[in-house]
C-alpha cells in the first residue's frame, strides 16, 4: 500500500525529524507506524500513513463507536454513558459563548451532538466523511448531513453563529483547507470550537506507546496547546479559552490498559484516569483532551505552512 512520507515538517518546513515514538493500529491491523517530531518547532505527527482514499479500510471495525455505534463491551458502554452527560455539557458551552443557533458540526459520526443540539432550538447542518454514518445520522434523526467535499465547496460567507469539531481534526489530512473554509463560513462574530487529544497529557507520558490517544493511523497529527494555537493564528483565529473533557482521562487510560494486556485493565485505568483527570483539572494545559474556543483574528497572520 502506497504511504504518505514526510521528509519535511508539515507545519514549520523543515527538515529536522526525529522519531519521537513508534506505536500501533491496536484497534483492527496491529501494523507498526512512526510517530515523529520536529526538533525545530516541535510539532508531532504520524509518518508513513496510508492516503486519504484509502485510510477509509482503517475506520472500518465494529469498535470504531463514532461510526459503528456499537455498545459491545465496557468501554464502549461507559462512552455512551459519558456521552450523554457530555451532550448537555456541550450544549451549555456552546449556549454560553454565542446567542447564535446556526451550528456547522464537522465531523458529526452517527449525528448524536447535531440532533441534541437541533432539539435545542439550533439550525443544524452536520459534515461527515462516512457514508454509513452519514446514513444513519441521516434517517435516526432526521438531519442535514454533508459530506466534505460539499463544505468546502460552498461559496457562502458568514452563514454560521457557531462551527464545532469534536475530535476532528487530528483525522482530517489538510487542516489548512478546513480552517479556511470554516473562516469563509463563520460569521464575523462566530465561534469555533475544537476538542483535540493533548499529547502532552499524564496519561499519554504515562502510557507512551500504549496511549489510546495516538490512535494510529487514523490519528494523523497530535496536537498541544502551543502547537494548536500557532496553527489556528496561521489561519486567522486565536484561542481564547480553553477547558479539559473530564472523561476522557478515564476513557483513554482505561483502553490504554487493555492494550497492554493487563489483567488488573480496570484498577489500574480508573487509578491512572482519576490522576490524569485532576493534572487537566487543575491545569488545562495537562489535560488528556482539551475543548479550545477560537474566534476569528482581527490582526495580521501569516501562512507560511504548509498544513
Amino acid at each position: 500500500m502506497d504511504k504518505i512520507h514526510y521528509t519535511r515538517c508539515p507545519l514549520c518546513g523543515k527538515d529536522k525529524l526525529e522519531t519521537f515514538l513508534t506505536t500501533e493500529d491496536f484497534l483492527k491491523t496491529h501494523e507498526s507506524f512512526d510517530i515523529v517530531k520536529c526538533a525545530e518547532c516541535s510539532f508531532v505527527f504520524t509518518q508513513d500513513v496510508p492516503p486519504e482514499e484509502k485510510a477509509g479500510s482503517y475506520y472500518k471495525s465494529e469498535n470504531y463507536i463514532s461510526h459503528s455505534d456499537t455498545r459491545r463491551g465496557f468501554i464502549n458502554r461507559l462512552y455512551h454513558t459519558a456521552r450523554k452527560y457530555m451532550l448537555r455539557r456541550k450544549w451549555k458551552l456552546v449556549s454560553h459563548l454565542t446567542a447564535g443557533r446556526k451550528l456547522l458540526d464537522i465531523g458529526c459520526g452517527t449525528g448524536y451532538f447535531p440532533a441534541f443540539m437541533q432539539k435545542k432550538g439550533y439550525e443544524v447542518t452536520g459534515v461527515e466523511v462516512s457514508d454509513a454514518a452519514r446514513e444513519y445520522g441521516i434517517q435516526k434523526f432526521g438531519l442535514r448531513i454533508v459530506p466534505p467535499e460539499q463544505f468546502l465547496e460552498d461559496p457562502r460567507e458568514g452563514e454560521y453563529d457557531v462551527v464545532t469539531l469534536w475530535h476532528v481534526l487530528e483525522h482530517i489530512y489538510e487542516p489548512g483547507a478546513y480552517l479556511d473554509g470554516i473562516f469563509r463560513l463563520l460569521k464575523n462574530d462566530g465561534v469555533l470550537v475544537m476538542a483535540l487529544p493533548n499529547h502532552h497529557a499524564l496519561d499519554a507520558r504515562i502510557y507512551k506507546r500504549y496511549w489510546a490517544g495516538y490512535d494510529v493511523p487514523r490519528h494523523l497529527w497530535h496536537f498541544s496547546p502551543r502547537i494548536l494555537g500557532h496553527l489556528a493564528g496561521q489561519y486567522y483565529f486565536r484561542v481564547t479559552e480553553m477547558y479539559h473533557m473530564p472523561f476522557d482521562p478515564f476513557f483513554n487510560a482505561l483502553l490504554s490498559e487493555k492494550y497492554r494486556k493487563n489483567p488488573l485493565w480496570f484498577v489500574f485505568g480508573t487509578g491512572i484516569g482519576f490522576l490524569a483527570f485532576l493534572r487537566g483539572f487543575f491545569r488545562v494545559e495537562n489535560a488528556s483532551s482539551v475543548i479550545y474556543i477560537l474566534r476569528k483574528n482581527t490582526g495580521e497572520a501569516g501562512k507560511d505552512i504548509i498544513l
